[in-house]
């Protein structure tokens, strides 16, 4: 049986140390997220011959996120099968995208069924695209972004420890907006959102924030998924105000060093307003993840 530890603010340097170096993209390997969710997840993680192992629990049990590193993989997904047998649990592996799962088949041939929920699928945009705004099919978000300059006096900031407090209210003031039962599914996103917030520097997180008229009208704020994809994990607006969630999308962009290419805007979760609201932004590409369920066993 594998020895996993828990995941810790402390862990984010060895943690990152695979990460920030890998290609890959998806959303689930930022540590701001690994870290800020554990609570829901139960995320643990070890290293195995020079990979990054992470173990979490779903609701159908325990699962695996595709390892991260360099060297001998079918002999790592070898032990964590036994990893799985050993703990009584079926083998499911998560993180699995379009450009890993070839690889996966070449070591393991006909040994995994996947299957893939196009609602969690990560919605990759380029940074140039989402700043610039060019384009006839972006020319309405340059409409309300002129509309927003017209109407509002406004001040674009970082995000700094002492803004938290005003982007907590701001929190409460959007999730009280929401229904009852909305509510009830935005719940587990408020804890991790809060407690992200509150960790900002040991995060490293980056930040926004909209001032209009002096108070704070959106922020957002995210962090690297590797050297050149960075993540948007959150933005929050007052949607009183008209062109807020598009006036800090584009200044947050704008303000993001420009070695990020792309901006991972992560997943629609199956609602159909932020499914479209998505996808008119003109992603270069929609990030399918796969799950791996065992076939058969892997001696």
């Amino acid at each position: 049986m594998i020895r996993f530890k828990e995941l810790t603010l402390s862990d984010k340097d060895k943690i990152q140390s695979y990460t920030l170096y890998s290609d890959r993209q998806n959303c689930d390997l930022v540590f701001a997220n690994l870290c800020s969710w554990r609570f829901l997840y139960h995320t643990v993680w070890t290293e195995m011959d020079g990979f990054l192992v992470l173990k979490f629990r779903t609701e159908d049990g325990w699962a695996y996120m595709l390892p991260v590193g360099h060297g001998d993989l079918k002999k790592v997904l070898a032990d964590l099968m036994a990893d799985a047998r050993e703990c009584g649990h079926p083998f499911r592996m998560f993180g699995i995208c379009n450009d890993t799962m070839p690889e996966i088949e070449l070591l393991m041939p006909e040994h995994f069924r996947f299957s893939i929920d196009r609602n969690y699928a990560d919605y990759i945009y380029s940074r140039e695209s989402l700043a610039t705004l060019q384009g006839k099919k972006l020319q309405s978000k340059r409409n309300h972004i002129n509309r927003f300059k017209n109407m509002y006096s406004y001040e674009y900031l970082p995000l700094s420890p002492d803004l938290v407090p005003e982007c907590l209210a701001l929190e409460r003031k959007w999730f009280r907006a929401n229904t009852e039962h909305e509510q009830r599914a935005l719940l587990a996103e408020k804890e991790s959102m809060t407690y992200a917030l509150k960790h900002l520097d040991r995060l490293d997180i980056t930040g926004g924030v909209l001032c209009v008229e002096g108070n704070i009208a959106a922020f957002t704020f995210g962090a690297p998924v590797n050297q050149t994809t960075f993540d948007v994990c959150v933005e929050k607006a007052d949607v009183s105000i008209e062109g807020a969630y598009t006036m800090i999308n584009n200044e947050f962009v704008k303000h993001l060093p420009e070695q990020y290419v792309y901006i991972n805007r992560e997943e629609d979760l199956g609602i159909e307003g932020l499914r479209a609201a998505k996808i008119s932004y003109q992603p270069v590409c929609i990030l399918e993840k796969y799950v791996a369920e065992l076939k058969t066993e892997v001696r």
